[in-house]
């Protein structure tokens, strides 16, 4: 799960070095003696709708584990990237934290990362769906267990789309246009809200035509190629067709898009399964049948796709012995299936292991959309920096959605920040 990627990222991971990891750990208490031990835990799940849900499992934990107490910390995920990174690179770093999947290999890169595989924490690793378990992984070593994982959809207000006789969700952009301006002229709402300025949220309409912002395989970066520039073209038209909300870059242009939605005054966004329970709140969502859920649309070379996110749980590979082995504990019991189907009953997000998937968990229309839509997600290639290039196309995002500058400009502008970040890509 991700909500956005710190601009602040790019600078970030050019800092990154090869640092020897730092051999205390915060609240040291342990003596190797098997005594009690106090390890602390970074969650970055949102502090209200999801961050209750897993400090009553850490509780749970400590309840079965009387030699183990957390220190559960709550940091807010746009700023959580950069705090690991800074509190691993000198003191004061979590035991274990939850990271979203992007951060797992340059984490690893930088030697912040205790490698998972043979130990407790991956007992079962077997229960996990394999790409999500190949995501954790970096130079052959596993370094994550996969907690939650997520996709993009199209979220649309069911009710709203047939005031405006539209009896199905759009498969193509093109569609999506047209669909909003009938919403905007039938139903007099606003058709679609896309969140601006964040490279994210960008991936389908580079995925819909058939590129990417690098060819990791290759070593090429392609964020400025043609296929790309027809992408953003597609984006940047997101903001200005009729029955489209303009581009809200405000800080708290996230909230405006949501709050929107659940009250009813846009039909659609793109969006996670991580909203899912907050949507159910909103006045427009009393019914939940409400709500729909559908595969993000195909760009004009038929093609669609959104890129696979969620979070892992790392152990810091600083901390001692005794620290190490009760995170790991810990890492096995939040991505236990029992574990994995409280959170989804609890905050609506899908499970990473498929003996999680129980009945009750599929009740909830809004896990059983993403679920049937996740098979089509595309999971993020091992490049350490990949997480980092979002930073600069965010930026540059921006810029062109308020036209300070032209999509070429932009995206070579872009182009040229990557190379920085992969001098041994070609452009």
């Amino acid at each position: 799960m991700r909500r956005g990627i710190a601009a602040s990222a790019l600078v970030a991971a050019l800092a990154v070095t090869m640092a020897a990891c730092s051999s205390s750990s915060s609240g040291s208490d342990a003596k190797g003696d098997g005594g009690p031990v106090t390890i602390t835990y970074w969650d970055t799940s949102n502090a209200t709708n999801e961050a209750p849900n897993y400090q009553e499992l850490v509780k749970k934990f400590e309840a079965a584990n009387p030699n183990i107490k957390v220190n559960f910390v709550n940091v807010p995920f746009d700023t959580a990237q950069n705090k690991l990174q800074t509190a691993m690179g000198a003191k004061g770093a979590p035991d274990a934290f939850r990271a979203e999947v992007g951060w797992t290999s340059a984490f690893a890169k930088a030697g912040y990362l205790e490698p998972l595989d043979g130990t407790p924490a991956l007992t079962d690793a077997s229960a996990f769906q394999a790409s999500l378990i190949q995501q954790a992984k970096y130079s052959g070593k596993t370094y994550g267990v996969p907690l939650v994982t997520d996709t993009l959809g199209l979220m649309y207000n069911k009710e709203l789309f047939a005031k405006a006789g539209i009896t199905a969700p759009p498969k193509t952009w093109d569609e999506l246009k047209a669909d909003a301006a009938q919403l905007k002229e039938k139903a007099g709402v606003d058709g679609f809200w896309l969140k601006a300025a964040d490279g994210y949220y960008a991936m389908p309409f580079l995925y819909g035509e058939g590129t990417n912002m690098v060819d990791a395989a290759g070593k090429k970066i392609t964020i400025n190629s043609p296929e790309a520039a027809k992408a953003v073209e597609t984006y940047k038209s997101m903001f200005t067709s009729p029955g489209t909300a303009k581009a809200d870059v405000t800080t708290d242009a996230y909230a405006h898009m949501m709050d929107a939605f659940t009250t009813g005054k846009v039909a659609a966004i793109i969006q996670g399964p991580w909203e899912v329970t907050n949507v159910y709140k909103g006045s427009a969502f009393a019914d939940k049948k409400n709500l729909g859920i559908a595969a993000v649309p195909n760009g004009s070379a038929g093609k669609g796709g959104a890129p696979t996110g969620g979070h892992n749980v790392s152990v810091y590979a600083g901390s001692d012995a005794a620290h190490k082995a009760a995170a790991e504990k810990l890492a096995a019991f939040l991505t236990s299936a029992e574990s994995q189907t409280f959170l989804a009953l609890k905050n609506g997000t899908l499970p990473t292991r498929s003996d999680a998937y129980t009945a009750e968990v599929k009740a909830n229309p809004g896990i059983a959309d993403f679920q049937a839509i996740l098979t089509s997600a595309q999971p993020r290639p091992e490049l350490p920096e990949y997480a980092s290039l979002f930073g600069s196309i965010g930026t540059n995002l921006g810029k062109i959605v308020q036209g300070q500058e032209d999509t070429k400009a932009g995206l070579d502008a872009t182009a040229a920040d990557y190379a920085k970040l992969l001098p041994d890509f070609t452009k």
